[in-house]
């Protein structure tokens, strides 16, 4: 089977298994995916949403966590991992976002890519999660810092985290273990539409289905036949 034909079924059976898929970080605006998608990496999305509502109370513009004490906010998200690290972080990139940006979350990688703690996994959250989807459902104060309309654009790259990583290994879909290359690999094969659900969609059938200590591709048919066990 040519791996642009597997690709296009594999792309099939994951709408079908989930069909509406978000990110699971809590979230209502492009500041708090910002500074959540900050937060995530290293750590389980259920810790990160346990800190944020507390943040983003206290903290609600990005000039309040730009002028924030670090120890306060070192002290709302202590079970995040590398709270340390992340504390400054997301301080440095909210001081950023508002003496920099006037508040209004960047939409290019680029512009992304300047802020602390801001790798091209964080900015295609960004990107994908906020400006190349469409909200399902409106929300004026959704508005507030963004710089385009959302879902007014295309999404530039592919999220590409642990788990897409090892799915798309394991289905032939790349050979490489660098998150850069594989995500390069993955765009040539996948519409560029598809992008920012599709690694959701990865993801999710990552953390169900082919886990990293238990998979379970042997329990499904089809899986089993794409994956070629």
């Amino acid at each position: 089977m040519r791996i642009k034909d597997k690709a296009e079924i594999v792309l099939q059976q994951l709408k079908k298994d989930y069909p509406r898929v978000d990110t699971p970080l809590i979230h209502n605006n492009a500041y708090e995916i910002l500074i959540a998608t900050i937060l995530s990496p290293q750590t389980p999305d259920d810790t990160t949403n346990k800190v944020t509502p507390s943040l983003f109370k206290t903290y609600p513009r990005p000039l309040d966590l730009a002028s924030a004490d670090r120890e306060e906010v070192l002290e709302i998200i202590r079970s995040v991992n590398y709270n340390k690290t992340k504390s400054s972080r997301i301080i440095g990139a909210a001081d950023m976002l508002h003496y920099d940006y006037n508040s209004k979350v960047p939409h290019q990688m680029d512009e992304l890519l300047k802020f602390p703690g801001v790798g091209r996994k964080v900015a295609n959250v960004v990107i994908s999660e906020w400006y190349a989807k469409k909200p399902y459902h409106d929300d004026s104060k959704s508005d507030l810092y963004n710089t385009v309309e959302r879902g007014s654009i295309l999404p530039v790259g592919f999220v590409v985290d642990t788990h897409v990583l090892r799915v798309s290994r394991m289905l032939g879909f790349t050979k490489s273990k660098d998150p850069v290359k594989v995500e390069q690999d993955l765009m040539k094969l996948f519409p560029r539409e598809e992008w920012n659900d599709l690694s959701l969609r990865f993801i999710f059938h990552g953390r169900e289905i082919n886990t990293a200590e238990n998979p379970k591709i042997e329990q499904y048919t089809f899986w089993k036949d794409v994956y070629g066990v």
